[in-house]
Parts: C-alpha cells; structure tokens; sequence
C-alpha cells in the first residue's frame, strides 16, 4: 500500500535521488522534468567528485558530509566514478604557509590527506607546473554527470516511478492552504494537463525560485552561474587542485580525453538567459596554465556555464563565495501556510543521495510515515536499465 501519490518537479541529480528514495520508502512518485533529463546545472557541471577537502577550512561538518557520500556511491553506483585521486598544490609561499591549517581541517573531517614529494608529484602529473613548492594528496575523483543519475532514475523507474521528460509545470494547484496538484504543459504535444499529488517537492536548483513563484512563495535563491573551459586533451589524471582558499579558475578537472578548468562565479536574476562572457575564458585559461602550463597550449574544445542553486540572497560577487554550500530542505507549510509544497535548494552533485534522503526524511515526518533511508546501502542498477528493460533483471551496478 502506497504511503501517497509525491509529484517531484526537476529532473537533474536532486530529483533523481529524491524519487528513487521515494519509492524505496514505499510511495508512489511521478518526477516531471521540462527538458530532457539533467539538462539544467547537473549536465553541465565540470564533473568533481569532491572529497570535502576544498571546503574543510571553511565547514569541516559539510567536508565530512562529502566525505562519507563519496564512500557511499564508491558503494552504489561505481560505474559513474573514477576515483582517480586529486592533488592540491602550492604555487607560492602563501600557498605553503595555507598548508597545515588545510591538512589540520581535512584531517577533522575524516579526510586522507598526506604530503607526496615533488618528485613523485611530477611522476604522476607530468605537465604540472615544474615551479610548484608543495603537493598534497586527497580521495577526490570525477562523476560522469549523465551516468550518475541515470543509476538513480533506472532503479526508480524499475521500481515503479513514473519519469516525464519535456514535461513542464505551469502551474501549482491548491485548495484550502494545501498543494494538491500540478499543471503540466507537455512539450512534444503541447497539450496541458494535471497530475494530482499529496505532496509537491521543488529539486529545480537555480530554477527554485520561479517554481515557488507558482504557488505564492518567494523562496531566497541565488542563481550563481560559473563558467568552465574544456581543452581537447586529458593532460592529467587526478584532479588538480590550487592549495589556497577556495576562489575562481583553481581546479582542473580530467573528463574522459578533455581537461576542464573550473570555474568563475557571478549572479544572475535568470538562469535562462546566462551567457559565457568571453573574458572569463581567457581568465581560466590563464589559471589553468599557472597550474599545468601545457594547458594553454592545447586546443579549445568548448566553454559553458552552469548556475549553481546558492542558499540564500546575495547582492554582489564577492558575496556569493560565501553563501554555504549546503543545502536546505523548506516545508512551505510551515514557512509560508503551504502545506504539501517542499523545496530543496543548495547542495552539490557529490551529495545527490544525501540530499535526497533528508527530502523524504521530511516528506515522511509530514506525512507520519515511519520508514527508514536504504539508499546508502542499496546498490543501484546499471545506468544503461534505464532505456534497455532487459538489463534490470541483471542487478546493480558492476
């Protein structure tokens, strides 16, 4: 028996997760998405796999947080990782004298991290800048951002979720103080219906503020587009890092045969209408170069934003670095006397799962279901189930 029927609107990594620890748990769930699936910030994110180390000094409780999630989908879904490593290095003597209170922090936060000699640095990044003074190792790695929540979405789907792409919400229906639908506008036929729901989450990152607009609510979000490069070569195989305080063009992140410097940071009021200024590539292709002086010397192969979803308001730049990384599940019900209505803004794609687990701890508490998380011990199935059936009676992901 069905605990109730949750419409989830979005359909990148949050989404992804929130509907299949919605089935787990034993509800039912539609998850409407207005373009194809990961089309907004989770496809176009430059793919870290973050072990908490670039934000220990900063939160050591977020750090740790990345830390476990990492162990969790080396676990569930390692068919999406590599989980090649990352270096941090230092380019100056500010860089070295960051140095301790960085490994003091990741070591609070359960993350490995150890000093590796200059001449092994070199061994195992060979287009390093031969000029760095010092090079750290941590558990980073990359994410395939399409693999990873095509895990989440084939299981669910296997399971029973009913997944709608170019299918977008155009409205929010409710009846004495309580969400109990939505409006939807199907692209492919430009038809609308509606789909009735007991509960309505909001995974639509950067876009959270619009779809809350549907139902009355202003919801604090700042859109905080990024622009990243990619180069025609993959130059290294950890993640490299600048070892200093977090800041823009400091990771160059190996993606298949690409090499992608991440990222810079502004606000915007849309998301819709973000475009790549053209002196933010040549501002990342000079710091990539700091780091790998190859890199500058490699062919351009493409550069693009993508809108981080901030908790949040900020009025400048400077600002938005300072928003937290992490991530807030709201009941409307209770913020603003909209029962039924659920957004969760913030996050990074790292804790995908972990978000979705503290949605549906929510949904649960709303609802009085009493029904533990199992998606950190659940492996998932394959990505490929998701479009071939016959992979789903094969298992989990291998």
């Amino acid at each position: 028996m069905s605990h109730g029927h949750v419409v989830v609107i979005g359909g990148g990594g949050t989404g992804a997760a929130i509907i299949h620890d919605l089935i787990q748990r034993g509800f039912t769930a539609t998850l409407v998405e207005r373009g194809e699936l990961t089309s907004g910030t989770t496809g176009r994110h430059h793919g870290q796999l973050h072990s908490g180390a670039r934000y220990a000094v900063g939160d050591r409780e977020i750090a740790r947080e990345c830390m476990e999630e990492v162990r969790i989908l080396q676990a569930i879904a390692p068919q999406a990782l590599e989980m090649n490593y990352g270096l941090f290095v230092a380019l100056t003597d500010e860089d070295v004298a960051f140095a301790p209170e960085f490994i003091q922090a990741c070591r609070e936060a359960t993350i490995p991290v150890r000093e590796i000699p200059l001449d092994q640095a070199f061994r195992m990044e060979p287009h390093l800048n031969p000029e760095i003074k010092m090079a750290l190792q941590v558990p980073d790695g990359t994410i395939d951002a399409w693999r990873l929540p095509l895990h989440f979405f084939a299981t669910a789907r296997a399971a029973g979720a009913d997944i709608r792409t170019f299918t977008e919400v155009v409205g929010i229906h409710s009846r004495a103080g309580a969400v109990t639908g939505v409006r939807v506008l199907n692209h492919a036929t430009q038809e609308e219906s509606d789909i009735a729901a007991d509960l309505v989450v909001s995974a639509t990152g950067a876009w959270a503020e619009k779809v809350a607009a549907l139902a009355g609510i202003h919801i604090p979000v700042t859109p905080a587009p990024g622009t990243m490069v990619a180069v025609k070569k993959r130059l290294n195989n950890m993640v490299v890092s600048h070892l200093h305080p977090a800041g823009d063009g400091d990771i160059i992140v190996p993606q298949r045969g690409l090499s992608i410097i991440g990222s810079t940071q502004w606000k915007t009021d849309d998301p819709d209408t973000v475009e790549v200024p053209r002196a933010d590539i040549d501002y990342l292709t000079r710091r990539a170069t700091e780091l790998m002086p190859v890199f500058g010397e490699t062919p351009f192969h493409a550069a693009w934003s993508a809108s981080r979803p901030l908790a949040g308001a900020s009025s400048n730049v400077e600002d938005g670095r300072k928003l937290s990384r992490d991530f807030i599940a709201i009941d409307h019900g209770r913020s603003d006397g909209v029962k039924g209505f659920i957004s969760i803004i913030g996050g990074k794609a790292t804790v995908l799962r972990a978000m979705g687990e503290k949605t549906v701890d929510l949904i649960c508490d709303l609802v009085g279901v009493q029904e533990p998380c199992r998606t950190a011990e659940t492996p998932l199935l394959q990505h490929r189930a998701f479009y071939n059936p016959h992979l789903v009676t094969k298992g989990a992901a291998s």
